[in-house]
């Protein structure tokens, strides 16, 4: 029988990526109609696709 091992590192890197989300939706509230605010919008979805992702590849 094979063995599967478990690791933290979906927690970690769902957890990395939730908190640079939350960080951009920072400089979304801080600037709002401009292009930082754009570019935090960017980042915000783009860490939270890779956040589920991380969960979904490496949450055993």
């Amino acid at each position: 029988m094979a063995e599967t091992g478990s690791t933290d590192m979906g927690i970690g890197l769902a957890t990395l990526f939730t908190l640079l989300a939350v960080v951009a939706t920072g400089a979304m509230v801080v600037s709002p109609g401009t292009e930082l605010a754009a570019w935090g919008f960017a980042a915000a979805v783009t860490a939270g696709v890779l956040a589920v992702a991380a969960v979904h590849l490496y949450w055993d």
